[in-house]
């Protein structure tokens, strides 16, 4: 693996954090949103991750450490899935989207797990430029070797 490779792996991580905090924004948005029925009621959406695995660079050898010549060469995200939980239905009979029987139907969203993932998927998204930024100072050192 090179290391202009890691910008490529980086930038996949940035990538996929974005999604992850856009469903999370996404989410803590229409947290308080109601309806009188349960399918036009928000359900919580969440991100699913996949590693992309690169081969060896000879082409996928039968060596004894083939499974070791195997690197990963960044994340990619295979969609994003609405959450399966139950919704939470509140009997709010003065409540103007109530139904007939008086419940009204908040989202599947837990706020303080949408800020536990926000803060998580932004410091991912830090660590993931701290590396860009390394890899460039390694480069750059590189390039002043032979001064």
């Amino acid at each position: 693996m090179s290391l202009s490779s890691v910008f490529n792996i980086a930038g996949s991580a940035m990538s996929a954090q974005t999604v992850r905090l856009n469903t999370t924004a996404s989410n803590i948005a229409n947290a308080e949103s109601v309806s009188s029925n349960r399918d036009e009621t928000y359900r919580a959406r969440h991100p699913v991750f996949a590693v992309q695995m690169q081969e060896a660079l000879n082409g996928g050898s039968q060596s004894l450490f083939a499974r070791d010549e195997q690197a990963g060469r960044g994340v990619q995200v295979l969609g994003v899935v609405e959450s399966d939980e139950s919704l939470m239905p509140r009997y709010e009979p003065n409540h103007p989207a109530a139904d007939e029987q008086g419940y009204v139907y908040y989202p599947n969203v837990n706020v303080v797990e949408e800020m536990a993932n926000m803060i998580s998927a932004s410091r991912s998204f830090q660590t993931s430029a701290e590396m860009m930024n390394t890899a460039k100072s390694m480069m750059q050192r590189v390039l002043t070797l032979g001064q």
